[in-house]
C-alpha cells in the first residue's frame, strides 16, 4: 500500500479524505454516517472504492471463491443450539437452513485491495470516528478478522444478529438477482431482546418492521448488527454474492472461539485453542 499514512488509491479520497482528518469534508462526511448510524444502525457510503477500480476489486475477490469453506446447516436467528428446550412460542425455536461460504483471512491474498483495506490505519482511525469510538483494532484471529462472505445462486445468508456490536462492509460482487440486504433497526437492545417482536419477523408478519437495502459493487456499508435483525434474500441467477467483511473490535487481541471457528471455516489453527475461554461479552443477550 506504500507508507501507512497513505490511503489506498482504489478509494476516493475526494469525497472520503481518509488522510485528511481535520478537514471540513472529513468532518461533515463523519457526521452525516454517525447521525444516520443512531437513526437506523445502517449507514452506505457509496463508491467508495472508485468506479475504476470496482472491476479490479471484484475479480480480485472472485479469484478466492473456491476457497470457501462452504456448509448447509440448520441454524436460528441467535446462532444457539436449536436442539436447547425453549418455552413455546419462542422465536428461537424457528430454524432455518443457512448455506452462505467464507473464505478466512489466511486465503486473501495480502496484496490485494481488500487485505491492504483492513490493515490501513487510516481506515481503522475513519472506521472508529463514524462509530464514535476512540480507536478500533484488527482482530488478532488469523481466520475471521477479515472475511469474503460467499452467498452462491439459490443460497441465503438467513435472518441473524451479529456477535460484534458493529460490522463494516464492502460489496464487491453483486448477484443478478435477489441478494437484498434486508434489515430491522434497533428490534432489540442491551437490555430487552423483545421476542415478540423477532418472532413476527421470522413468520413474515413484521414486514412493516423490515427495510431493505440496495448495494451496488464498492459500496462501505457500516452496521450496528448487535440490535438489529438482519438477513440476505435468496440469490438468483448465475452468479454469486460476494461481501468483504472487516471485523474490528474495541478491544486488542480478540481471538473467535473453536466452535464458532471451526462450524465457519472447517478448520481452527493453534491461536483459537490457545485464547479459547478469554471471551468477554458485551452483554446478557441469547447468542
Amino acid at each position: 500500500m506504500g507508507a501507512a499514512t497513505e490511503p489506498d488509491r482504489a478509494i476516493d479520497t475526494e469525497r472520503y479524505p481518509l488522510a485528511a482528518p481535520a478537514s471540513a469534508r472529513w468532518d461533515e462526511v463523519v457526521s452525516a454516517t454517525r447521525a444516520e448510524l443512531a437513526e437506523t444502525g445502517c449507514c452506505v457510503l457509496p463508491d467508495f472504492v472508485r468506479p475504476e477500480w470496482q472491476e479490479t476489486l471484484r475479480a480480485e475477490c472472485a479469484s478466492v471463491e473456491r476457497d470457501a469453506h462452504f456448509d448447509v446447516e440448520t441454524v436460528n436467528a441467535y446462532n444457539t443450539d436449536v436442539h436447547a428446550p425453549l418455552p413455546e412460542g419462542h422465536p428461537g425455536r424457528l430454524t432455518v437452513e443457512r448455506g452462505n461460504a467464507f473464505v478466512a483471512r489466511d486465503r486473501l491474498p495480502p496484496h490485494h485491495i481488500v487485505p491492504r483495506l483492513y490493515s490501513n490505519p487510516l481506515f481503522r482511525h475513519f472506521v472508529a470516528s463514524c462509530f464514535g469510538l476512540p480507536e478500533v483494532h484488527e482482530l488478532a484471529d488469523p481466520l475471521s478478522g477479515l472475511v469474503l462472505n460467499v452467498v452462491r445462486p439459490g443460497m441465503e445468508h438467513p435472518w441473524h444478529f451479529d456477535t460484534n456490536e458493529f460490522t463494516v462492509s464492502l460489496l464487491t460482487q453483486e448477484a443478478e438477482g435477489g441478494g437484498v440486504f434486508e434489515y430491522c433497526p434497533n428490534i432489540r437492545s442491551a437490555e430487552a431482546e423483545n421476542f415478540d417482536d423477532v418472532r413476527r419477523v421470522l413468520t413474515g408478519e413484521g414486514a412493516h418492521l423490515v427495510r431493505g437495502l440496495t448495494l451496488r459493487p464498492g459500496d462501505l456499508q457500516l452496521f450496528k448488527g448487535r440490535y438489529s435483525l438482519h438477513r440476505v434474500s435468496a440469490v438468483r441467477g448465475a452468479t454469486a454474492r460476494h461481501t468483504a467483511i472487516f471485523a474490528y473490535s474495541e478491544r486488542p487481541g480478540v481471538v473467535g472461539s473453536v466452535a464458532r471457528t471451526r462450524q465457519l471455516f472447517g478448520r481452527v489453527l493453534p491461536e483459537h485453542h490457545a485464547a479459547e475461554g478469554r471471551a468477554v461479552r458485551v452483554d446478557a443477550l441469547l447468542d
